[in-house]
């Protein structure tokens, strides 16, 4: 199969493939891992779920707590179910292939051969998964967080009390991430469907998600609003 991807796919798909997964690998590591002088939203989001599992200690009743968490679960369950879908839809297309040249022809758009048409539904289909994968373990995690909420004990003063509200933080700040990630391969999944039209438009589809996830992450007003009293700095 490669000596056969190798003749048929030109090198400009090859820089398009390339230029998408460093796209999508790079937007990651600067997303999680910013300039101390300029954290991410997701940074922030990630005290500030730390900061609430802390208030939680002190709050009586605890169901506004549990409704927020299940709230986040349903939200992973959502994409899980579509990504679900999307993955069928692509094991679908890739079974008939030969008609989407068919209808590439009648578009005028570039007559690849079948393989190639293959290999562009199986790059959507990776994407779906990693998107799947990442939902569900999410989805799992805030379950977890749940349990650690639950067994944090009704006495603030108890001293394992401070201690397993932390590690809901953490857990928490984790199934948000995965969330986080998940949702990035949602992004960069329909920026792959692109590369039906062509290289090109592949590496254009790219260079615009990864502006609107970076201004997103940097640059929007929300993330203004969350710097305005961040609880690392309520906390001195």
């Amino acid at each position: 199969m490669t000596p056969t991807l190798l003749q048929f796919m030109a090198p400009a798909d090859w820089v398009a493939l390339g230029v998408l997964i460093t796209g999508w690998l790079s937007v990651t590591q600067i997303i999680e891992n910013p300039p101390a002088a300029r954290p991410s939203t997701s940074i922030l989001m990630a005290e500030y779920r730390r900061a609430w599992m802390v208030q939680f200690l002190h709050r009586d009743p605890r169901i506004f707590d549990s409704q927020i968490v299940g709230i986040l679960r349903q939200g992973a369950t959502f994409f899980a179910s579509a990504t679900m879908i999307a993955i069928g839809g692509a094991l679908a297309l890739i079974g008939n292939a030969d008609r989407l040249q068919g209808v590439a022809r009648d578009l005028t758009l570039p007559a690849d051969p079948t393989i190639v048409w293959e290999v562009k539904i199986a790059l959507m289909l990776l994407f779906a998964v990693n998107a799947f994968l990442k939902f569900v373990w999410s989805h799992r995690l805030f379950g977890y967080c749940a349990v650690l909420m639950a067994a944090v004990p009704n006495d603030p003063a108890d001293r394992a009390a401070l201690a397993r509200a932390r590690q809901a933080g953490e857990i928490n700040s984790t199934a948000a991430r995965s969330y986080n990630r998940g949702m990035r391969s949602v992004y960069f999944g329909i920026a792959s469907a692109a590369w039906m039209i062509g290289p090109i438009a592949l590496m254009l589809a790219t260079a615009l998600t990864v502006a609107v996830i970076l201004r997103r992450e940097f640059f929007a007003s929300s993330r203004a609003v969350l710097l305005t009293a961040r609880p690392e700095d309520t906390e001195k």
